[in-house]
């Protein structure tokens, strides 16, 4: 096995204690892990806290060097994160190669953008100008599903708009983060950027520290309400990218056969495990039939296993609580629905489900009120497009949606009434780093990417000056 370490102020250490990452195709361990210590985790901020100044002084033109030599290290290193990707995670490895190098093209994205300073006005009497200034310490949270790209949600922004930060990956797919701490420990000046792996219990500290001027977290509504609870007593800055539940909408001028596949991407990409996976779909009435035959034909014949075996369409869930929630949702969608496709579990080592559709369910019903996360979509059955849309919106989430039409028009018009952060037409889940992206409701505060997404990285700092 590889040996990792946590990165804390540019140098490479041993965990307070270490347990291991376990592969979720084959339930054997990956690696031992070194895991941090609140010490540690106080250590890391007290260096991020002492690297600031210096880093928030360089120009932001070195900076910008900084992100490129970054995207260019995970670029010679890509075959190797993506198999310790899929390894830890579970994804087919061609979708473990793709998120890698979108992580490189996230840190090359960030390298275009500025933060210039704005003149509001220039008058007779004034000039009122609008500066961007760095926060300070960043404490950066990510999940499991995409344990590279979500990092890239955080990092390039905080590190251009010159702040310092303290990564904290999740403790079930840490390993890709802490080998990127091995790769680009000397391209960034000490304490620039820390990275702990802990075994969930230092999300609470990192969040309350009294250093630590803003959190960006991704994950749960529940654990998102945690950290705004422990970011309150300081009024840091927060962005929360959390939970969703995306309506698709489907009217009944579109052809099942050719909508089928795409629907079926849009909700089962990397095993339905995607905060903004389409996880309930509203067909009219009449194509239902027709829709429900053409997606459950494509589940039966999805090829799940192992990410790195050839041919793999679909990996496991990436962790035993995750498969035990989604297997509970199926038998509950088994009394309140039809199951047209899937719904068992093999019997095999692995967090394996197969892709399973569900028909014949409505509103109500678990399976289409939460945020199942897994390889399960339920097809709802309506008549009325405006009542699609009324039932869309009263879910308490609101992170995307989409509406499928050969009538754009008439799509546009009912996208409008969407109550959510992202809307799609004929497309679902279409994310780039120059276009914001944020929720609705309990699906989160704030935005990532975009110019949006670097502003919440700073202070807003306004110089008023008489003439």
């Amino acid at each position: 096995m590889s040996e990792y370490k946590l990165l804390i102020n540019g140098k490479l250490v041993d965990g307070a204690k270490s347990s291991p990452v376990i592969n979720p195709a084959t339930e054997e361990p990956v690696a031992l892990c070194p895991r941090a210590s609140e010490a540690q985790l106080n250590e890391a901020v007290a260096a991020a806290k002492a690297a600031f100044p210096a880093w928030a002084a360089t120009p932001i033109a070195e900076r910008k060097k900084a992100l490129s030599a970054i995207a260019d290290v995970i670029e010679a290193n890509g075959a190797e994160l993506a198999r310790l990707l899929t390894q830890e995670q579970g994804k087919p490895i061609g979708d473990a190669t793709g998120e890698v190098y979108g992580t490189a093209a996230f840190f090359r994205y960030f390298t275009m953008l500025d933060l210039p300073v704005k003149v509001i006005e220039d008058s007779e009497g004034k000039k009122v100008e609008a500066h961007r200034r760095p926060l300070g310490v960043i404490g950066a949270i990510v999940p499991w599903n995409f344990p590279m790209i979500l990092m890239a949600f955080k990092l390039p922004p905080a590190l251009l708009a010159g702040n310092t930060v303290v990564l904290k990956p999740a403790p079930t797919t840490p390993l890709t983060s802490l080998k990127l701490g091995e790769l680009i420990k000397d391209i960034l000046p000490a304490g620039v950027v820390n990275i702990l792996a802990d075994e969930n219990d230092l999300g609470a500290p990192l969040t309350a520290h009294p250093d630590v001027r803003k959190i960006s977290f991704t994950g749960s509504t529940a654990t998102g309400q945690k950290v705004m609870v422990g970011a309150a007593g300081l009024l840091k800055r927060i962005t929360l990218e959390l939970g969703g539940n995306d309506a698709g909408i489907v009217l009944d001028d579109v052809n099942p056969k050719e909508a089928a596949p795409k629907l079926f991407q849009s909700a089962f990409q990397n095993s339905g495990q995607v905060c903004i996976a389409m996880k309930r779909l509203y067909v009219h009435e009449s194509i239902y039939d027709e829709m429900c035959d053409e997606l459950a034909a494509i589940a039966n014949n999805t090829i799940i296993g192992d990410g790195l075996k050839q041919g793999t369409q679909l990996g496991p869930l990436q962790n035993r609580m995750q498969f035990e929630k989604v297997k509970e949702l199926i038998e509950d969608a088994k009394k309140t629905g039809k199951v047209i496709a899937g719904g068992e579990v093999p019997d095999e080592k692995g967090y394996f489900i197969r892709p399973t559709i569900v028909r014949d369910i409505s509103d109500g019903t678990r399976l289409v009120d939460e945020e199942q996360f897994g390889p399960v979509l339920p097809v709802i059955k309506y008549s009325d497009p405006e009542d699609a849309v009324a039932r869309a919106n009263a879910s308490p989430y609101g992170l995307g949606g989409s509406i499928w039409s050969n009538d754009k028009n008439k799509a546009y018009e009912l996208a409008t009434k969407l109550d959510s952060g992202s809307v799609w037409i004929n497309k679902h889940a279409d994310l780039a780093p120059n276009i914001p992206f944020g929720g609705a409701r309990l699906s989160g505060i704030g935005s990532e990417l975009g110019e949006e997404g670097l502003a919440e990285f700073t202070q807003l700092k306004i110089i008023n000056i008489a003439k």
